[in-house]
């Protein structure tokens, strides 16, 4: 057996000064801090956030179900659906107290910059191991600027933070070999915080296959890897998180998010370029690539082709990959360290004059607050039927609601669904209406478009036929649409042809905000065409083709018949 080959050390000292290190690690260590410090922004960290207080002010785990009013009476669709969810319920408890203990100490600028910490300390950690790997100051930068192209998609307040954290911690305490003993009470916290709490388990194990393919007596290393294993499970599911995952294959729900679904490897993105980079590297150097980083790659590219929100873990390790045994050289000028500084401030200040960095702030725009205030203010608390994205926060301003992204429940996403896109029972399944009716449902608090994809939400345009006398529109505003089948004492009902108005600002709101999600304007030029509206519909396309977006004939070539 060959020895471990030792890294390629390439020297950098001409070149670098300590205090130029020192400088160029910080200007790095800013412009991650500002790329990671967007708006609060997902629809997600409301019930994360509603949950942690829960679990603070009560001392108890959130099961069974507090918020949503329709978990009790849900049916179960597949086998083993109420284990789902009393995991779904139970496996981030410790993680979303500390959310809900960061926000009350430090409010939303405290959140942001709490999660802008992890993920810089996240790159930073790439970098530290690309740096013992390879022995390059530059190499390391790279590695962790690799890391964040992927890492910036992630940028949002949600628990699976603790996983990419503890990852990269524990990457770097097997490559260093030192703090051993922190990895036991890292994994105890780990499993209390997110259900990925596995992936750390193939680090463990590669780097035991690899004590065993070099003949060396670890004893330190399986040790720790058994006490870490068994740590973990200590938590309220166990070692239940494989028998969840596997459930979640039978899950329609599941399948439905986009988190969940696989990407795609074209057109090229960060991802599958460092996928397959770092493919080409660790074949180009077979002969002396560890057994521990091909397993690791292995199983992390497997994960990441399995479902999007797993690309990250290509972001960890390719980039240590790639510095490791990509077949170059760094010979850097004498004028590279303070381009990359020019660089590095430029991007920062780009970023901050844009107004994308050091957003410390919730997107409140984003989120029916308006809404929800008006059915706290008139003690509203009848069945209420809500949109998916709008559960959370309606669940953090204490209303009980329909549906959440917690994913609860099949039976209920199946009936949101129809009751949504306004089906009718032509299929032999009961419509839309009868199902509200079923339900009891006497309040509807929705959008009008699903935020990213935006096809249109049927429900709304059916609401607003003057023809339908059962449900009365109450509360208006660009984020929001209520409906009511009996309007409180001293509210008057809306005309409900503002629905049609509501949808022009409801998109015109999004583009202001997200300009790079344009198809809500392709959805109401597709709307006001059916309705005879042309001159709504030409401004509708027109606006949707101003705004960057896929190659599009259709929407292109009916813009110029509109012209005509």
């Amino acid at each position: 057996m060959p020895p471990r080959p030792k890294p390629t050390v390439i020297s950098t000292a001409p070149l670098l000064s300590r205090e130029l290190r020192i400088a160029l690690t910080a200007l790095c260590a800013l412009f991650l801090f500002g790329l990671f410090s967007r708006e609060i922004y997902d629809s997600d960290f409301w019930w994360h956030l509603r949950t942690g207080q829960y679990i603070v002010e009560h001392r108890a785990l959130p099961a069974p179900d507090p918020f949503s009013w329709t978990t009790s009476i849900a049916r179960d669709v597949y086998p083993g659906e109420s284990r789902t969810r009393y995991f779904n319920l139970t496996h981030e408890w410790l993680a979303q107290a500390a959310i809900y203990g960061v926000w009350r100490i430090a409010g939303f600028p405290g959140v942001v910059a709490a999660r802008a910490l992890t993920m810089t300390a996240f790159c930073g950690l790439v970098g530290l191991v690309a740096w013992k790997r390879r022995g390059s100051f530059f190499a390391a930068l790279a590695a962790a600027l690799a890391a964040a192209s992927v890492a910036r998609l992630f940028a949002f307040d949600r628990p699976y933070h603790v996983t990419y954290f503890f990852l990269a911690a524990t990457l770097a305490i097997l490559e260093f070999r030192r703090f051993l003993w922190l990895l036991p009470p890292l994994f105890l916290i780990w499993a209390n915080s997110h259900g990925g709490y596995f992936l750390g388990w193939i680090l463990l194990g590669a780097w035991c296959v690899q004590s065993l393919v070099e003949r060396r007596r670890d004893r330190a290393l399986w040790l720790t890897s058994a006490a870490s294993i068994l740590a973990s499970g200590v938590n309220p599911n166990g070692f239940q998180t494989f028998r969840a995952l596997l459930d979640y294959r039978q899950s329609f729900l599941q399948t439905q998010l986009l988190e969940w679904t696989r990407p795609v490897l074209w057109p090229p993105s960060e991802f599958s370029v460092l996928l397959l980079a770092s493919l080409a590297a660790l074949i180009w150097a077979r002969r002396r690539a560890r057994v521990a980083d091909w397993l690791i790659w292995i199983a992390f590219a497997a994960a990441s082709l399995s479902a999007y929100r797993n690309i990250i873990l290509v972001g960890l390790f390719a980039p240590i990959v790639l510095v490791a045994y990509a077949p170059w050289k760094l010979r850097m000028p004498a004028i590279a360290p303070y381009a990359l500084a020019f660089l590095l401030i430029a991007a920062t200040g780009f970023g901050a004059m844009r107004g994308s960095f050091f957003q410390f702030r919730a997107a409140e725009w984003k989120y029916p607050s308006g809404a929800a205030a008006f059915l706290t203010t008139h003690h509203i608390d009848a069945p209420l039927f809500n949109t998916y994205e709008y559960g959370g926060y309606l669940m953090w301003r204490g209303l009980r609601t329909f549906i959440d992204g917690r994913a609860l429940s099949e039976s209920v996403f199946q009936d949101y669904a129809r009751i949504l896109y306004n089906h009718d029972a032509s299929d032999g399944r009961p419509s839309g209406e009868d199902l509200l009716a079923r339900y009891g449902v006497q309040v509807i608090v929705m959008n009008t478009f699903e935020p990213s994809t935006a096809p249109i939400y049927l429900l709304a345009p059916a609401l607003a036929d003057p023809a339908q006398t059962t449900w009365k529109l109450v509360y208006n505003d660009p984020q929001a649409l209520i409906f009511m089948r009996t309007p409180p004492a001293g509210v008057t009902p809306l005309n409900s042809l503002d629905v049609l108005t509501h949808m022009e600002d409801e998109c015109s709101l999004h583009l202001a905000h997200e300009p790079e999600y344009p198809r809500c304007a392709r959805s109401l030029g597709q709307i006001f065409s059916k309705v005879g509206d042309f001159e709504r519909a030409r401004k509708w396309i027109g606006a949707y083709l101003d705004h960057p977006h896929p190659p599009d004939p259709e929407a292109e070539n009916a813009y110029r018949q509109m012209l005509r």
